[in-house]
């Protein structure tokens, strides 16, 4: 009949109204990618107050093949991440990842993508504000990397030379699409994004060693900020088109 039950991990992307009662859910799960399902019920129903934005766990799908359909069943909630409704930082950096899983089409990769994306979740609920704006860029950092287009950072790429050794600033270069040193870049590209050597060390990090490790590691203010510039710059690039989050939210993010 086309017609069968599905379980799936799943994280919730956003639900909107569908009908008087009903709603629309669009959710993200590791094997059957970003999809949507309808929700049926009034405001009293038990389901409905589980199948909240970011709400992540073990969804029941009815799954209707014949009228390509989906329907929720039932939803295991296991992260509520409830500190995103008291902070207004990291309900639009996790709208942010949610748009971005959305734009990119999980940059080719569900698993991957819901793997980050439920890990950045847990760890921006589980943070306080200065925590959730690094674990934002580490988060967007990975998703280059998902994404295949993460720029060097060991070598200037012109001229070879270790960026990191240098601990100096180092620029990068939208032609090239990766860092140069001082002595191989342009006066107008030293006006556009650079990074110091901190923050290409912090980003390296990211790469290299453990979370656990990562998290321990302190960065001043300015790097920060030059981390923040250069994956909001990136990532954007990367999507090719602009993110509403990022317009909207330009004074928050």
């Amino acid at each position: 009949m086309g017609e069968r039950n599905l379980k799936t991990q799943a994280i919730i992307l956003s639900v909107t109204a569908q009908g008087e009662n009903n709603r629309s859910v669009r959710a993200l799960s590791p094997d059957l990618g970003i999809f949507y399902a309808t929700l049926y019920g009034g405001p009293k129903s038990r389901l409905r107050a589980m199948v909240q934005p970011f709400y992540s766990g073990t969804m029941y799908i009815y799954n209707d093949e014949a009228r390509h359909s989906k329907k929720i069943t039932d939803f295991d909630a296991k992260n509520c991440h409830l500190s995103l409704r008291t902070s207004l930082y990291k309900l639009w950096a996790v709208n942010l990842a949610c748009e971005l899983a959305i734009t990119t089409k999980c940059a080719g990769d569900p698993f991957q993508t819901f793997r980050l994306l439920t890990a950045f979740a847990d760890g921006t609920d589980a943070s306080d504000e200065d925590g959730a704006r690094l674990g934002t860029i580490r988060f967007l950092w990975r998703y280059l990397g998902l994404l295949g287009v993460q720029p060097p950072l060991h070598e200037c790429a012109s001229c070879g030379a270790n960026l990191l050794a240098k601990n100096a600033l180092s620029y990068y270069s939208p032609e090239l699409s990766s860092f140069t040193c001082k002595d191989c870049t342009s006066h107008a590209e030293s006006k556009t994004i650079y990074a110091d050597g901190d923050a290409l060390t912090y980003l390296a990090a990211v790469n290299e060693l453990a979370p656990g490790k990562v998290r321990q590691i302190k960065i001043k203010e300015e790097s920060l900020y030059q981390m923040k510039r250069l994956v909001f710059y990136l990532i954007e690039k990367a999507s090719g088109t602009k993110l509403r989050t990022l317009e909207t939210g330009a004074g928050i993010l």
